[in-house]
């Protein structure tokens, strides 16, 4: 038996940049570049699905790649960086997103869904700051139980075409003011205010096709509203 066999291409050399394979992270990287594309008026919804689709079937680099072929300031893995142009880039494309965790951060802050229910009830760690990054999804976080070692709670929203409902416990007061939308829509039923409150929920980051909702429980709604 001969030694150890070298894998190469068909040509005997070694393997080229687009016929590595491809991780999760570079394919979840390349569907935030479509949903920013989307946002941008490059795709429509049916053209972002259907590369959705194929990115994430996607096995190495030239497949992942073809799904940003024709989008402008997107850098394609496996290719050098192009020299700097001149003129205004592209927004949003080639950029971290100021929401996202950074590396190494806690996995229990950070919320993930694709096409997919989140609910969050009972007795659930709270981290003082929560990232939520979902696409096409239904997220619930129910805080009237939850356990926190902070007042103050900061949620930082990176959503596309979901719809996101924080129950808060009753005096929960809410700041809404750094969240930005984008063909979205806001029902907060909470009070506004400085944190006096057991809670303060402080939300930041961007919604885009989506709805996002501030409650109290259903009970409390209803007694605040046989008060009236």
């Amino acid at each position: 038996m001969g030694g150890p066999e070298s894998v190469s291409d068909t040509g005997g050399g070694a393997i080229g940049d687009r016929d590595l394979r491809v991780s999760d992270v570079e394919r979840e990287h390349v569907g935030q570049l479509l949903q920013r594309a989307v946002g941008l008026g490059m795709l429509s919804l049916g053209e972002f699905t259907e590369r959705m689709d194929t990115a994430l079937a996607a096995k190495t680099r030239g497949e992942l790649n073809a799904v940003l072929i024709d989008l402008p300031g997107v850098r394609l893995a496996g290719r050098p960086a192009a020299a700097p142009r001149t003129g205004n880039p592209v927004p949003g494309f080639g950029t971290s997103h100021p929401t996202l965790p950074v590396s190494g951060q806690d996995s229990g802050s950070v919320i993930r869904s694709r096409m997919s229910g989140v609910y969050r009830r009972g007795p659930w760690q709270v981290a003082p700051t929560l990232y939520l990054n979902n696409w096409m999804s239904g997220i619930t976080l129910d805080f009237t139980q939850a356990i926190r070692s902070t007042q103050v709670v900061e949620v930082r929203i990176d959503d596309y075409c979901s719809s996101v409902t924080l129950i808060v416990p009753a005096e929960t007061t809410v700041d809404l003011h750094s969240l930005q939308l984008i063909g979205s829509s806001i029902t907060d039923k909470v009070r506004a205010g400085a944190s006096s409150g057991p809670l303060h929920l402080v939300v930041r980051g961007r919604i885009r096709f989506g709805s996002i909702t501030v409650r109290y429980p259903f009970l409390t709604q209803w007694r605040q509203w046989v008060a009236r």
